[in-house]
């Protein structure tokens, strides 16, 4: 067993107040845990405006479906206009 986890720093540079923040943020994790059949939440920077950090995790018997799964998810979140990747990193176990 392998789990695959994906750390993502997002800049919000549009957003105004919080709840526009949870609003984008909400709708990210919804659609990512939807849609790759992963593991999701809003893991840091929960209070500061501009700024938001996801966590997505990945548990399969390959590394590399895990490693493919959560390339995926990078790319779609990288095509919301919404939103600045800053960073992602992956790890795995």
């Amino acid at each position: 067993m392998v789990t695959v986890i994906l750390t993502i720093q997002l800049a919000l540079p549009g957003v105004n107040s919080l709840k526009e923040k949870r609003h984008i943020i909400k709708s990210l994790i919804t659609h990512i845990r939807n849609n790759f059949n992963v593991s999701v939440a809003e893991i840091v920077e929960n209070d500061i405006l501009r700024r938001a950090t996801i966590g997505v995790a990945v548990v399969s018997n390959s590394n590399s479906f895990g490693h493919q799964v959560v390339s995926k998810a990078v790319n779609w979140v990288e095509k919301i206009p919404e939103v600045i990747i800053l960073d992602y990193q992956t790890e795995s176990y």
